[in-house]
């Protein structure tokens, strides 16, 4: 392999990305994707947009997903830090249903790869995060969709942030439970 490891999570679909970080007095170098590396591990994928959020402390984005159009996102922090998660929803999968999350920061530069067929968010844990991700399709407005992040079911143990109220969209606040969201 060449300069990024790829590290395959607990659950199928879901890799961890490490670039190799080249360091001296002036600062930093490295590649955040490369097609040959990735290739080597067995993704194939194709990525069509990018796309950068930036958010406050407590802001939990997700769990989002779209229905007829899934989307793969390989997603990092370029500033700050994020609790982030993946819920299996491929209805065949031995893991459907389960939550995989990895601290992403700008100081650890790892990556999180999801492939498509599961919902994604993030709860932010610095002041601020400034969060990028590539997706392997466009963004389809009418067909999103979405989990509770808070669902007793899926059980996701989210790092607790003394003294700061979590916030959410009106939309995520308001997201069924697993036993009701769309199935790949």
């Amino acid at each position: 392999m060449g300069q990024i490891k790829v590290t395959k999570a607990p659950i199928d679909g879901l890799y961890i990305i490490e670039p190799t970080v080249h360091g001296d007095s002036r600062g930093y170098f490295m590649e955040t994707y490369n097609q040959k590396d990735m290739e080597e591990a067995g993704l194939t994928m194709t990525f069509v947009q990018d796309n950068e959020s930036m958010s406050s402390k407590g802001v939990l984005r997700g769990l989002h997903y779209q229905k007829q159009y899934p989307q793969g996102k390989l997603v990092r922090v370029i500033e700050g830090e994020v609790f982030d998660v993946a819920v299996d929803l491929r209805k065949d999968s031995p893991t459907f249903g389960q939550w995989y999350g990895e601290i992403l920061s700008a100081e650890n530069k790892k990556q999180f790869y999801i492939s498509p067929g599961f919902a994604h968010g993030f709860l932010v844990l610095s002041d601020v995060a400034r969060f990028c991700y590539k997706c392997t399709d466009f963004y389809h407005p009418g067909d999103e969709g979405g989990l509770a992040w808070n669902d007793p079911e899926i059980g996701i143990q989210w790092p607790k942030l003394e003294g700061v109220e979590l916030n959410l969209s009106d939309k995520d606040k308001n997201w069924l439970g697993l036993k009701d969201a769309f199935m790949f």
